[in-house]
């Protein structure tokens, strides 16, 4: 009998490892932050916001199936900004003590679109690769998302090109001008992607080298009894539980990575990595499916809400707290980021991938993670 309850709860704890490690660091972290030891702090609010960003995930995959594709990873990406938003809007307001934090809200930006690009579709493509030798999407998804996130990258161009002869005043005023035609721009993408155009990014045929074979799912899983608006209302409750966390991994995460002498750079890789990780779990869910449609969707949708409406809200609420958020990036992220969508386009043009492709992504990451940390 013992045996059998020890099994059961071995069993709980795997299925729900995640919220169950989110819900126990959460009141540590509070109690590290509140009696002063900052190094802990942040250990457990980081470890806290990856827990129950897989949380935030896995109800976003049982949303996902419920709407189908593009909605589905459409919930996931949004789910996934919205963690963004927070931890970097939190480091956004230590910069009313510490201005330099400022540098770490700009890499973070960057460093997600990194991490989507190269990292998790690099690592995707390179494991789905290894099962499946070559695995098919549909190319037109790709093509759009190259074309996005192109122009999106040439309009931040704009503010970084007048911050180098202009006053700061003339710099701010363009990143604002900048933001709003971001958003305008991702209001019609959305449209695009969700009605006239939405088989653009759906795609059923999978491939041929490899029978495909579905990962077993749990069907006594607690969330997929759940109603769909009770999913909805948790994933608000998790985000908020996540923004008491990312408040105090901004404030003692500050003091921390400063006093470690940690580079901006660096630390807007740990951001980025904190934020994607549940997108990665799931897109390498994905690859071993053989659904790289769906990991196209994550890690090119993903990528263009980060800098379409990630940038935007964040110029928005700085504002409103009396921030000034500029978007001068500096010529290593800009050259970082037009390389990676260079490189994306010609991995998904086909509408093929490999193995191959996927570690020529890793390479281009880690090399810019080695300039990072040392630059």
């Amino acid at each position: 009998m013992s045996g059998q309850r020890k099994h059961k709860l071995s069993d709980v704890f795997i299925d729900y490892w995640d919220i169950i490690t989110g819900f126990i660091v959460l009141p540590l972290a509070i109690v590290f932050h509140l009696y002063h030891f900052p190094i802990l702090a942040t250990i457990f609010a980081a470890v806290g916001i990856g827990a129950l960003a897989v949380t935030i995930s896995e109800i976003a995959e049982i949303l996902a199936e419920r709407f189908g594709e593009p909605f589905g990873s459409l919930v996931l990406t949004f789910s996934a900004v919205l963690v963004e938003i927070l931890i970097l809007f939190m480091v956004v307001l230590e910069a009313k003590h510490h201005p330099e934090v400022m540098d770490t809200v700009k890499n973070g930006i960057v460093a997600t679109v990194l991490v989507d690009l190269n990292a998790l579709l690099g690592l995707a493509v390179f494991v789905g690769g290894l099962n499946f030798k070559e695995q098919e999407h549909n190319e037109d998804t790709s093509a759009s998302y190259t074309t996005v996130l192109f122009v999106a990258a040439a309009m931040l161009l704009v503010p970084t090109t007048i911050s180098l002869h202009s006053s700061p005043e003339a710099l701010y005023k363009a990143s604002i001008i900048i933001s709003v035609l971001l958003f305008i721009y991702y209001f019609f993408i959305f449209k695009f992607q969700t009605g006239t155009h939405v088989h653009f990014f759906k795609f059923t045929k999978r491939s041929r080298v490899k029978k495909y074979q579905k990962e077993d799912e749990d069907d006594d899983y607690y969330f997929d009894k759940k109603s769909s608006l009770f999913l909805i209302l948790f994933l608000v409750f998790l985000l908020v539980l996540i923004g008491v966390l990312s408040e105090i991994f901004a404030d003692d995460g500050v003091k921390v990575f400063k006093s470690f002498g940690l580079t901006a750079g660096f630390v807007g890789i740990l951001i980025a990595f904190v934020t994607v990780a549940p997108e990665l779990f799931t897109a390498l869910r994905a690859a071993k499916n053989d659904e790289m449609q769906r990991v196209i969707n994550i890690a090119m949708g993903a990528s263009t809400v980060s800098i379409l409406l990630t940038v935007p809200i964040l110029i928005f609420l700085s504002l409103i707290v009396g921030i000034k958020l500029t978007l001068d990036f500096s010529p290593l992220q800009v050259g970082a980021l037009l390389l990676t969508i260079l490189l994306v386009w010609k991995t998904t043009e086909d509408g093929e991938t490999n193995y191959l492709e996927g570690l020529s992504h890793l390479m281009i990451f880690l090399s810019y993670a080695v300039i990072a940390i040392f630059y």
